[in-house]
């Protein structure tokens, strides 16, 4: 389960008109250039230096159009969100009609595919151009929880003059992401966004209990789905001899002859039918199933090791593993939390003890037992590529890093020490 670090925008016990204040000075300054008279959040402040980067407009933001009907419905189709609309709904709706906020559901590229609540601040949110189909990412209308959700990963609230375009002063917002169950991939963000003065800390608490829910919805989906592929695939495994498995597209295990129980295994991106390399399970044969695929272990060729390694922190959205070897070219996305692991393993090739990963990754040296039940996550999926004792890449990969010639760039969404520091 996924850690997640509630920071509420207004700080407990201050008064929220006198903060908003503060908050004004501060931002002024900053988008100025100047010493602002206090420090914004460390979340914020990466945000607006993202921002000053990106050259964007503190008083407009960049002009979006919103998507064409026919494109917005494809995207809500295709979003992966509809199965947990209604947990969004049930959960949100009647306390943003209630609260005085609006209800919305963005996409992974911060596009608005649902939006619903308080008629009032909808009417206030056309105005602002606030509406289905646009983009409220930060590269288009700046800091904000929607936009920064997406780029740091986690709830956020941004009240105020922590929004970086200084039109959306008069507003404040509360965003939880949600992920696939299947993958960990990013689906996109909900949100509850209503004027400046009806923030309340317990807002964002709701939002990620909410997100959590409809997550929850998500992976339900995905088990019924998974035994539909089981029940479908026994009869042909049943006639399959030697060692084989029934896997749905994302590397869910759904049955297996021949061998131990597993639950998942890592899939190559663009997996298809022919051979391919798999980690800890060498050469496989792979055919294609209504649903997913079935995978035949190969003979005499599971020892065929990979050469070269090449991590790719490039984009935040998509960090890739690329494995190239005897039995050709292999890609796998990483999760968040795996790409912070493989970057800091590629920066220290000798490796890193379980205290010195936990330091690196949480700044706590005694979180050895969540590094232990990571680093075994991990290693089931790449197999021999990794090595334990310490732990590290294995001795004869090459391995490639690349990354953003901006360090700040390395991993945004991550707030671990070893990243953050540029080490």
């Amino acid at each position: 389960m996924r850690e997640e670090r509630l920071e509420a925008a207004v700080p407990v016990g201050e008064d929220p008109r006198r903060y908003a204040r503060v908050l004004a000075k501060v931002h002024e300054a900053a988008v100025c250039g100047q010493r602002p008279p206090a420090e914004p959040r460390a979340v914020i402040g990466a945000s607006w230096q993202r921002m000053r980067r990106l050259g964007l407009d503190p008083d407009r933001g960049r002009d979006g159009q919103p998507l064409p009907v026919e494109e917005l419905e494809q995207r809500r189709r295709g979003s992966g969100l509809d199965a947990a609309l209604p947990i969004l709904r049930g959960g949100l709706i009647s306390v943003a009609e209630e609260a005085a906020h609006i209800m919305v559901v963005v996409d992974h590229e911060g596009r608005v595919l649902w939006r619903d609540g308080s008629a009032a601040v909808r009417q206030r949110a056309d105005r602002l151009g606030f509406t289905e189909g646009v983009s409220w990412h930060e590269n288009t209308v700046g800091t904000n929880a929607i936009g920064t959700a997406l780029v740091a990963r986690r709830p956020m609230q941004v009240y105020s003059a922590e929004h970086y375009v200084r039109s959306h002063h008069s507003w404040t917002c509360a965003a939880a992401p949600l992920h696939d169950p299947r993958d960990g991939r990013l689906l996109g963000v909900v949100d509850l966004s209503g004027p400046a003065a009806t923030v309340h800390a317990t807002t964002l608490a709701l939002v990620a209990a909410v997100a959590r829910l409809a997550e929850a919805q998500l992976r339900n989906a995905h088990l019924a789905e998974l035994e539909r592929l089981r029940a479908a695939a026994l009869p042909v495994l049943s006639k399959v001899p030697g060692r084989a498995m029934v896997t749905d597209q994302h590397g869910w295990v759904a049955a297996v002859s021949g061998l131990s129980p597993l639950d998942r295994v890592s899939l190559p991106g663009g997996c298809g039918a022919g051979a391919m390399w798999l980690p800890s399970l060498g050469v496989c044969r792979f055919e294609p199933l209504p649903g997913g695929w079935l995978v035949r272990l190969g003979d005499g060729e599971a020892g065929a090791e990979p050469t070269t390694a090449v991590l790719d922190v490039r984009s935040p959205r998509a960090c890739t593993l690329t494995v190239t070897g005897p039995s050709g070219t292999w890609t796998h996305t990483l999760s968040p939390r795996h790409a912070e692991m493989l970057y800091v393993l590629a920066r220290y090739r000798d490796g890193r003890s379980a205290a010195e990963l936990a330091l690196d990754l949480f700044g706590d040296p005694a979180r050895t037992v969540t590094v232990r039940a990571e680093m075994s996550r991990l290693r089931r999926q790449l197999g021999g590529l990794l090595a334990r004792t310490p732990y590290r890449f294995a001795d004869d990969i090459d391995v490639v890093l690349k990354q953003p010639a901006d360090r700040e760039l390395v991993l945004p969404h991550s707030a671990a020490p070893a990243i953050r520091r540029g080490n």
